[in-house]
């Protein structure tokens, strides 16, 4: 039992630290930097910001899928799990999808033109990259919704 809770903890808090860290950069801190800085200053603050946050979703990424299938594991695989776990584990991957898309195909060559001082291009892959991230903010809420619920209703 120590065993499952434990798991459950772990899993709940990475998906805290990602969720949240989502909520502040896209609802706080970004809006503050547009208002607050010009162009190079705002998209290098950016970019420093995007270094360290995505080492930790790297970091609660790993945690969220050894906790969760090491959880659906000792409840006798997944077909003997509740339908909002089945829920849960297609909007996790999809939320993992997304994040491995932003990191590669945008955080990469974002980082890269504000190394150069490309401030242009790197303005508009930030587009794309504050796009994603409100999509995952949606799916990652719209998770805790379920999951919540889905233990509510049980």
């Amino acid at each position: 039992m120590l065993t499952i809770t434990l798991f459950k903890l772990v899993h709940l808090f990475a998906v805290l630290i990602w969720v949240g860290g989502m909520f502040f950069a896209h609802m706080v801190l970004r809006p503050a930097a547009v208002e607050a800085l010009e162009p190079p200053q705002r998209l290098t603050l950016l970019n420093a910001v995007f270094r360290r946050f995505f080492n930790w979703v790297w970091g609660v990424v790993g945690a969220i899928l050894v906790t969760g299938f090491y959880l659906i594991y000792l409840s006798g695989g997944i077909v003997h799990t509740a339908h909002h776990v089945h829920i849960m584990v297609v909007l996790g991957l999809a939320m993992m999808v997304i994040f491995g898309y932003v990191f590669f195909a945008c955080y990469v060559p974002f980082n890269l033109h504000v190394a150069k001082q490309r401030w242009e291009e790197a303005g508009e892959i930030l587009v794309w990259i504050r796009r994603l991230v409100a999509l995952n903010l949606v799916l990652g809420l719209l998770t805790v919704a379920v999951v919540a619920l889905g233990v509510a209703w049980r």
